[in-house]
């Protein structure tokens, strides 16, 4: 019998834009054709932590919060300025959110302990695609700043 097997994941450190660690990336689901495009992974905020701002150009997004409380923060554009919106995941509370490609999107932990969200993005998520994701700073935005 050879049917079960296991295999390594990727961990990937974050960090904030000023260089500080602020939790991690788990690589949990790879495509079955390439093994290349990561089609779920968990992101990991520590306690009281902020992961942000960036936005897909290709990519969809789909969370889930498995652990912890985190405020998603969303800023669409509405002709040309940046609109803010807010959205609590609570793993008390499940629910899932569709963030669709070209918001931009931030992460908070405001949990007392690490937050865990999954992320099912859509299509799966391709290194090759350099361009693909968009840092922006919260001053960026409010100032309605477009990359």
């Amino acid at each position: 019998m050879n049917n079960v097997f296991v295999e390594p994941v990727k961990k990937v450190q974050t960090f904030d834009h000023g260089k500080k660690e602020n939790g991690w990336l788990l690589e949990m689901f790879k495509d079955k054709d390439t093994n290349q495009k990561t089609e779920v992974y968990m992101s990991v905020a520590y306690k009281g932590a902020f992961k942000g701002y960036h936005l897909h150009r290709v990519r969809a997004a789909r969370y889930v919060c498995l652990r912890g409380k985190m405020k998603i923060i969303t800023y669409e554009r509405e002709g040309d300025r940046w609109v803010r919106t807010e959205h609590i995941l609570d793993a008390q509370e499940p629910s899932r959110l569709f963030i669709p490609k070209n918001v931009a999107t931030g992460l908070e932990n405001i949990s007392a302990e690490e937050g865990w969200l999954v992320n099912y993005p859509d299509p799966p998520y391709d290194p090759k695609l350099k361009d693909e994701q968009v840092e922006y700073s919260q001053e960026e935005l409010e100032s309605g700043i477009v990359k």
